[in-house]
């Protein structure tokens, strides 16, 4: 068992060490306590990554050659041609 590159008796004497300094009832309040706080860190961590993923992608956006803006707007194109015969034959 590897856990944080720690062995089995290392770990069990942490345990017993924390059992000794806060006592059997106050163990799981405190795992809860670390489990609320390491759950808030994740969740910040994964919004300050969103964040900065959306951050780069608008300077992209904003950094990106005039002439890809150009092609990317749309052309206003004539009716296909039975749409169009069908237009002059009923003009409205």
């Amino acid at each position: 068992m590897n856990f944080l590159d720690m062995g089995f008796w290392e770990i069990a004497l942490i345990i017993i060490v924390a059992l000794i300094i806060w006592g059997p009832g106050k163990i799981p309040e405190i795992a809860r306590s670390l489990g609320k706080f390491m759950n808030a860190m994740k969740k910040m961590s994964f919004d300050l990554t969103t964040q900065v993923r959306k951050e780069m992608e608008l300077e992209e956006k904003k950094t990106s050659s005039p002439t890809d803006s150009k092609e990317k707007t749309v052309k206003k194109t004539e009716p296909p041609a039975e749409d169009k015969k069908k237009s002059e034959k009923n003009p409205q």
